[in-house]
């Protein structure tokens, strides 16, 4: 998704303890051409991107590229299936089979309606197209990290679960990550599947490299409904009017003071309703988004956003024996939660970043890292590399420039996290599929 990290942390040292995991897997001489292969390969994952970004996936339509997506994941020795949320689930096996999987995501969906014209451009290292960045930039590292793990003969300890999962944006309100976490939060929705054992997630969403998504920012949103019987504007004068209503509500919200710790943010995005200028409406809707980091403070504007509307409806009435009906409709809700100061993913992490000389900041935001985080489980939302703009519009861009430091900074977290057993160093057996010199598109 798009999002608008606040509330930064300064970066804090790696424990002393992982920085000499790093240091050894970072002179690895198989972890050497893993490497090698994101440099020698940069032209096909922007090749990758580019396709992937021309399948179309709207709100509630993945399925077209979740079908592509196994298509291409499907020659590098995976596993692939499906859920009933429409997530494309690709695992590769680790020698403890049973041991939970890291899991590594990028979401399918983009903001785009179905009818949007999808033209996918490149200029120099710039990539041009709705959805190149959010999340054709996730999704082209998500590829980039199988498939150099394929051709290099990579195998970890737990197994890898490569996750295209679904509704990350808008009001897909996290279904896809929701359902992989279902035995946690009691999901009802049937699947002839068991849900993954995940030990720790690894979101990819859009580009950078620079920062840590570790700190859920919640929300909630909701549809205010307000309906009466409408009518004339001359004739019918005097009728309580949906609209005056739901304006005095919203000048209501406008006022009211939020806090600034936590932070505490209202918006009123949207509002329709009405016929005709001489027309007294019938009915009106208005949708509100509230952020904090707080899930109190969500309660509590949620309770003032009640008691607004109601005020509103009633004031509109005035004297009348007609009366305006009434209802908020919680639409889409996002947890709050930390990943906590002393957890191994983010110790990991830090410690990789202080290896590859990344100064990343821990920052709060609203991402499919929501879902495991507000459970108190270990996860993280990272940035595919490179630069983009223009996210959620039709000028969105992509620049492929520094790609390969965040493929790095990716590989070496999942081999920290999986565990690469020691080998020796004797080249890739010639057997393996070969991507070097064939398109896989």
């Amino acid at each position: 998704m798009q999002f608008h990290p606040w509330n930064p942390r300064k970066p804090e040292r790696p424990r002393p303890g992982m920085l000499p995991e790093v240091q050894s897997l970072a002179a690895d001489a198989r972890v050497h051409r893993i490497f090698d292969w994101f440099a020698r390969n940069e032209r096909r994952i922007a090749e990758f991107q580019m396709s992937i970004t021309g399948v179309p996936a709207p709100p509630f339509a993945e399925q077209v590229r979740a079908a592509w997506l196994g298509e291409q994941l499907s020659p590098l020795g995976l596993e692939l299936s499906g859920d009933a949320a429409g997530n494309l689930l690709a695992l590769r096996k680790g020698q403890q089979a049973d041991a939970p999987v890291i899991a590594l995501s990028a979401h399918l969906d983009t903001v785009f309606p179905a009818a949007t014209p999808i033209a996918v451009r490149r200029q120099d290292s710039r990539l041009f197209g709705p959805g190149i960045s959010d999340n054709g930039a996730g999704l082209a590292a998500l590829w980039a990290l199988a498939a150099a793990f394929a051709e290099c003969g990579v195998v970890t300890a737990s197994p890898l679960l490569f996750v295209g999962n679904t509704g990350e944006e808008g009001e897909g309100n996290l279904r896809g990550m929701r359902h992989l976490y279902r035995t946690q939060l009691g999901s009802a929705l049937p699947d002839l599947l068991p849900a993954p054992k995940i030990a720790a997630l690894v979101a990819i969403d859009g580009a950078g490299v620079d920062n840590i998504i570790a700190l859920a920012l919640g929300s909630r949103r909701f549809e205010v409904v307000i309906e009466g019987p409408g009518g004339h504007s001359w004739s019918d004068y005097g009728t309580p009017n949906p609209i005056v209503a739901a304006a005095a509500a919203i000048h209501e919200l406008a006022r009211l003071v939020l806090p600034e710790h936590p932070r505490t943010t209202v918006n009123v995005g949207t509002i329709a309703g009405g016929t005709s200028v001489n027309a007294i409406p019938e009915r009106v809707t208005f949708r509100v988004d509230v952020r904090s980091s707080d899930a109190r403070r969500l309660k509590e504007v949620e309770q003032h956003l009640r008691r607004m509307v109601a005020d509103a409806c009633t004031e509109a009435a005035g004297s009348s024996p007609l009366r305006l009906a009434h209802q908020v409709l919680l639409v889409g809700e996002r947890p709050a939660g930390e990943l906590a100061e002393d957890s191994r993913l983010l110790t990991a992490l830090r410690a990789v970043d202080a290896q590859l000389g990344i100064g990343s900041e821990l920052m709060r935001a609203s991402t499919d890292a929501n879902i495991p985080l507000s459970l108190n489980l270990e996860a993280v939302t990272l940035g595919g590399g490179g630069r983009g703009g223009g996210a959620h519009t039709l000028h969105e861009w992509f620049d492929c420039a520094g790609r390969e430091q965040a493929l790095r900074r990716l590989a070496l977290l999942t081999l920290l996290l999986a565990g690469f057993p020691a080998a020796d160093d004797s080249p890739p057996d010639s057997s393996r599929p070969d991507f070097s010199q064939k398109d896989p598109l």
